[in-house]
């Protein structure tokens, strides 16, 4: 049984070097246009989205916190003395990043707290 002309001679080395401009095309379209990212990446940008939600979801907690705080009103006078960039270690050291169940405060969520408690009026 012979094998046909395309798998022969020339034609095989044309198919194949084909075939590799194809699948190298391939590859680079689909990294660079299509969106493709390898599985390290989408794992970063998952643990990314996952911090960003519940910074989102905590640091209204934090606010609420600090607003029912026994001695509220003084707390925010105290916090606007203090200046920005040092409001999220106010918060931190006030308690009031802390979750409730004892989950240790996040740096992100103070932070998130300072700015919500900052845009705040009186």
């Amino acid at each position: 049984m012979a094998l046909p002309a395309i798998l022969q001679g020339d034609s095989l080395t044309r198919l194949l070097q084909g075939a590799a401009a194809g699948a190298v095309a391939t590859l680079v379209i689909g990294f660079t246009w299509g969106g493709w990212v390898t599985g390290g990446t989408a794992r970063e940008k998952a643990q990314k989205d996952v911090s960003t939600a519940l910074v989102s979801a905590l640091s209204p907690i934090c606010v609420d916190r600090f607003q029912h705080s026994a001695e509220a009103a003084s707390n925010l006078i105290e916090f606007k003395k203090v200046s920005s960039w040092q409001q999220s270690s106010f918060i931190e050291k006030g308690g009031w990043a802390t979750m409730p169940g004892g989950e240790p405060e996040s740096a992100a969520v103070a932070q998130a707290c300072a700015t919500m408690l900052s845009s705040l009026q009186k």
